[in-house]
Parts: structure tokens; sequence; C-alpha cells
């Protein structure tokens, strides 16, 4: 073809109008956003429908995702958008059936925008409600629009908890503690309040603010930084009736820790309520080559207990009391007041086939079963050295405790120090609350579940339902 007839059948290039190019644009940034949308998975009990945090999702290529508290995971790789994928799913607790070859999951084709529930069975008694810590408690769900109006309160992780009913109000204190602004954080606990009954509803998504003791900036600080070098820890966090002043005081025990987790010190402290902190009361242990272990002090959780004698004591053990004294400030402060117990050490269980171990727990009274509870971790559980939670009744709360129940497992995962929160459920329900620190810590090799890790997880056990009768 010649030139001229190459002109002649040629298209001029001609220039879009301004408004039209505008057109354009707006539809391909609509695609864009359209395209970016994440797939939606909402995983839920098969039993009742609930939201189940905590269930982690992992492709074949090694992605991981985990349900925040509203059950929600959000999916948005590209790689898997409009492509038949395969999730093995991970619940401590929660699972699917196997498939012929053992393999726990399911297939899904994510799409852009696309929607799918995921029914899990839970294989144990108590329902996890969800994580009530750390940063992200909605992050899957607030990627897909939901949940906005729920704002961070600038923690990461924290480790094992302390309450107490103190002035109307319940006092929270953590161990050490994760910030987003460097690896190490607070170290000396950290406090908070909330009024008592501080669920808004006992199922989930459970959504738990604090009014945390903050610096000059707004930030959550330290409330109980003893003199010497390392960490502060406290326990035994109880309010007392001092008879001689007439007046609430909010105490405890601390120990000082050194490398790798090992006590040098310990004491007793008291809250001072200008200063928002605990100062130092007295020390009564220094380590020493001659004296290497701490002495028996009113630590772990508190129980307030009237005997047949109509006096009333109060109870130190985690979980069984290995101390009492009388209730009052001074009894408290005074070593010549208090009387070392012998906690249980082993628990049979309910088909009386075995004996466990209880590493960490509290105890409380539990009006509905009209008896003493109490949830613990086993020593040198199955599927986890420190992830197995079993629950216990016994008649008095320094035992014998019997009918052992394992209520939560889980997978090569530590789950240390439950506390029961009664405080949460009205007088006489069948409801029982605890919570507790899940951690890769003490585990095989465990990798960290992410935002999930170093946290507190709560849970609901139903003492009216199997394997527990109605009428106790």
């Amino acid at each position: 073809m010649s030139c001229r007839s190459f002109e002649q059948h040629s298209h001029p290039i001609r220039l879009l109008p301004p408004c039209v190019v505008l057109i354009a644009w707006v539809l391909i940034a609509s695609a864009n956003v359209i395209a970016q949308v994440p797939f939606r998975i909402d995983v839920v009990d098969a039993e009742n429908g609930w939201p189940v945090p905590l269930v982690e999702l992992r492709t074949v290529h090694q992605m991981r995702f985990v349900s925040d508290n509203r059950g929600t995971i959000a999916i948005d790789l590209p790689e898997l958008m409009g492509r038949e994928t395969w999730f093995f799913v991970e619940g401590h607790g929660y699972e699917v059936n196997q498939d012929g070859f053992g393999y726990r999951g399911i297939r899904m084709t994510p799409m852009p925008g696309g929607q799918q529930q995921l029914a899990v069975v839970r294989r144990l008694p108590a329902k996890r409600l969800g994580r009530i810590t750390g940063a992200g408690l909605f992050a899957e769900s607030q990627r897909l629009g939901i949940e906005t109006q729920w704002r961070e309160q600038g923690i990461l992780g924290c480790d094992s908890v302390q309450t107490a009913v103190y002035r109307g109000q319940l006092h929270w204190a953590w161990g050490d503690t994760n910030l987003a602004r460097y690896p190490l954080g607070l170290f000396h606990m950290i406090g908070a309040t909330t009024k008592i009954d501080a669920l808004e509803s006992l199922e989930p998504p459970v959504k738990l603010r604090y009014d945390y003791v903050v610096d000059s900036e707004g930030q959550p600080r330290v409330i109980a930084p003893m003199p010497g070098n390392g960490p502060t820890w406290i326990s035994g966090l109880v309010s007392v009736q001092s008879q001689r002043e007439a007046v609430e005081r909010l105490v405890c025990c601390y120990v000082k820790i050194q490398p790798p987790l090992t006590a040098y010190e310990s004491g007793l402290c008291v809250w001072d309520d200008s200063a928002q902190r605990f100062e130092k009361e007295t020390t009564l242990w220094t380590r020493t080559d001659h004296d290497a272990e701490p002495p028996l002090m009113p630590d772990g959780h508190v129980t307030s207990w009237t005997d047949h004698e109509g006096l009333t004591w109060l109870l130190f053990g985690d979980p069984f009391p290995r101390l009492r004294c009388p209730a009052t400030f001074e009894a408290w402060r005074d070593p010549n007041a208090w009387e070392a117990l012998k906690p249980q050490a082993d628990v049979p269980t309910a088909d009386g086939k075995r004996m466990i171990r209880p590493h960490r727990g509290s105890i409380a009274w539990n009006a509905y079963r009209q008896k003493w509870v109490t949830v613990f971790t086993q020593w040198s559980g199955d599927a986890s050295p420190l992830g197995e939670l079993w629950y216990a009744e016994a008649e008095s709360p320094t035992g014998p405790w019997q009918s052992a129940v394992q209520i939560v497992t889980h997978n090569n995962y530590t789950f240390y120090n439950p506390k029961l929160h009664p405080e949460f459920t009205p007088h006489g329900s069948a409801i029982l609350i605890f919570e507790g620190t899940y951690t890769k810590e003490f585990a095989k090799q465990a990798v960290a579940t992410p935002r999930h890790d170093y946290n507190q997880i709560l849970y609901r056990l139903d003492l009216d339902a199997p394997p527990f009768s109605k009428h106790p």
C-alpha cells in the first residue's frame, strides 16, 4: 500500500473532550476500588451462630488470617481473588472435619466484595468470647467498614491480670506491657478501672474499654515502680478495711525480677489514691546465697471467706489457698497474723481415670452451683504444656477439689494464669466468666498469632449445660 493509500484509509488521532476524559478516569478509579474490596469471611459457632474470635486460616503458601472479636476475616490477596483456595483451619478448640488425607480445612473462592460463612464445631464446654486487651480487636471488621466506632487504646499486649473491687470500681493491673513505639515496653505494671459489671453483653462480640492510668500525654503509664533493677510484678491485689483508720485500702505484694525470670526481692505495697500508684509498705525478703527462695506471702489471687464461726478471712492462692489472714489491713501487713495452708496437689477427673496437676488459676464461690469452683491451667497438658484449662468444684475453698472437667484447649500454645470474674454476672447466674494470658511462651517452637499473642482472652462457661448437671 502506498503512502497516499495509507493516508486515505487511516483515521486521524482525535483529542477526547475533557468531560469524557474525566468520566473515563472516574470509571477506572471505581474499578480499582471495587477490586480492592476484601473478601469477607464470618467464622461462627455451628451450635449457636455466635462469632468465634481467634480462628486462624492458613493458605498452602503460608499466608495467615485470624478472625477478630467479631469473628471476621478480610482477605484481599490479589493472587487468591477468583481462584479456588484451600485454607487450613486452626481454632484452638473449634474445628472443621478432616478430609480423606487428614487435613482440617475448607475450600473457598475469594471474590472482591464477596462474603462467606465458616461454621466451626466447638469440642469443649467453654465458649470463647474474645480478646479484651491489645490492639486491633476489630481490625478485620474495620477493613470492611464494620465496627468503625471502636477506638484503639494504645496497648499492643500485656501479661497476666490482677483485679479487685475498690471504692465502687473494678481495678485492673497487668504485668509486662507491649507498646508500638519500641520492643521494650512498660515493666512495672499498668493499671485501669472499669465499672464492676464491665461487660456490655455476655455474648460475643465482646467490647471492654478501660480507663487507664495515664501520663501527662494521655498514654498508659506504670503504677508500681518499686526501687531496684528489673521489672516489678504485683499479685494478691485486694481491697481491705483498716480497723484503726476506718478506711478502705487497696493492697498487694510485689516482686522484683532479674534475668532470666528470677525473683530477688519481695514485699508489700499500698495504693496511693492521689498519686495513682503503689507505694512500698515494707520489704519482706531479699535474695542471698543462704536465702534463695522467697517466703510465703499473701500473693496470687484473693478470695474472701467467712467460716462457720463467723470469722472473715482473706484466702491467697494460685489456684488453691496457701495462706490466709483475717480480712483487715492490720492483719494483712503483719506476717505474724498469716497462717500457712497446704493446697491440694492434684485433682481427680470426673471419670476418675486421671489426676490433673494444677499450674495456676483462681477460685470463687458460685451461688448457682452452691459450691466453690475453680478454673486452672494444667501442668504438662496433651495439646500444650501450659494451654489446657480445667474446671473443678469443692464444698470448701480449701478442698477437697473433685471432678475436674477439661473446658478449654490451645494447640501448642500457652494459656496461663486464668482469672475468674464472678463480678461480671448476676448473683445466682449459671454463667461463669474467666480470662487468661494467650502467649507462645513455654510452647514448643510456636509461631506467634498476629495481634493476639501476649494478650488476655475471655471465655464463658455455662454451668447448666452438659457436661454439668442442671441441679447440682
